[in-house]
């Protein structure tokens, strides 16, 4: 099994995804590339640094004389400014410079940031991207889109910058516990849910397999998440329009994430926010009330939640006003025209966003 998708920037070949069963062709890619010979760094993290480091600093060095790790600790948390000052400072005191590359090995934390560091580091080094978590492959690693977070603001600081590669590793999905599986999940029901109604009705078809891993049903989905978002940044790779549909469940998911101090994870508040989207496009009159509980409940099999308590309302909404997607005091919601079909709206009102946060708060039908 090995399947590549061309990603074009500006209309012009940028990088390969490359999807795969092991690490055996990462050597070969990189110099392809024209990396041999050049100092890598791998940037991860310490979740990640017991499973994969040692192998890929094994492929790497048949290539390179000069391979060095700065490992950081793991979490949302660690998404910092200060992590990125001690990665500089590990560039500098190994002498890395423009000629040299970076590898991003691990989940979405991982790669934003080595990405950020890669965009702004002698301003501008390359970088690679090995995603090794499902919302990593799904998502996060295609697209150029980098950053950290800045306070309490999400991904508030950041720079867009295109990988040289995105080589995935399916077996690397079996590590990962089944919350962290299904965290990662959420972005694929995303992208059928926006973009392609019969992805959207394979997965539900698919859902003991998915369930189990199956491979060939991984590799299916894995690789039709990766030509959606493809399209869509292809079309639009500043999110100057309509890569904002991929924004679809973030407003109000980053607001719950931020609000649960990142107890909670990315894919489980995407659930959510998705779920309030859909119950604002029903309230709209752009879905059906059958589309929207269906919708809601599509979720709870894959082990991601549509409800949530301990949440102040008005917090959450205070939190979605300095959400970096405001224009003009305006916040840019997605919502769903029907299944397969997402809209830019503008006119999201507050008592809107309340209703719908009221939607998902966890009732106990005791009290």
């Amino acid at each position: 099994m090995s399947k590549r998708l061309e990603v074009n920037y500006n209309k012009k070949p940028c990088y390969s995804i490359l999807i795969e069963n092991d690490f055996s062709k990462l050597s070969s890619e990189v110099t392809a590339l024209g990396y041999s010979n050049r100092k890598i760094a791998i940037i991860t993290d310490s979740n990640v640094e017991g499973y994969y480091l040692q192998e890929v600093t094994g492929l790497l060095k048949e290539i390179s004389d000069t391979v060095v790790s700065f490992v950081f600790p793991a979490g949302e948390s660690n998404k910092t400014l200060e992590t990125v000052q001690n990665c500089y400072e590990f560039l500098i005191q190994n002498k890395l410079d423009r000629k040299d590359i970076l590898v991003a090995l691990g989940g979405g934390v991982v790669g934003d940031l080595c990405g950020f560091v890669a965009a702004t580091y002698l301003r501008g080094i390359d970088f690679i991207q090995i995603p090794t978590t499902l919302l990593a492959q799904l998502d996060s690693s295609i697209g150029g889109k980098t950053g950290v977070d800045f306070q309490q603001y999400k991904n508030m600081v950041g720079a867009f910058k295109m990988p040289s590669l995105v080589y995935m590793n399916l077996s690397t999905l079996k590590s990962l516990d089944e919350r962290q599986f299904f965290n990662g999940f959420a972005e694929a029901m995303k992208h059928g849910l926006i973009k392609d109604a019969m992805y959207y009705e394979w997965m539900l078809s698919q859902m003991y397999e998915i369930g189990e891993r199956e491979p060939q049903v991984l590799e299916e989905l894995v690789f039709r998440s990766c030509e959606i978002k493809k399209a869509v940044v292809e079309k639009d790779p500043l999110e100057k329009g309509d890569r904002a549909l991929l924004n679809f469940g973030h407003t109000l998911g980053h607001a719950i994430e931020k609000y649960k101090n990142f107890q909670m994870l990315h894919g489980e508040c995407v659930a959510l926010g998705c779920v309030a989207a859909a119950f604002i496009s029903w309230k709209k009159q752009l879905l059906s009330m059958e589309e929207y509980y269906e919708i809601r409940d599509m979720f709870v099999p894959f082990q991601l939640p549509i409800s949530v308590d301990h949440i102040d309302v008005d917090e959450i909404i205070q939190i979605t006003k300095s959400d970096k997607k405001m224009e003009q005091g305006t916040i840019k919601f997605i919502l769903l025209k029907k299944i397969g079909k997402a809209i830019i709206d503008t006119t999201v009102t507050e008592e809107e966003l309340r209703s719908a946060m009221e939607e998902i708060i966890y009732k106990d039908e005791w009290e």
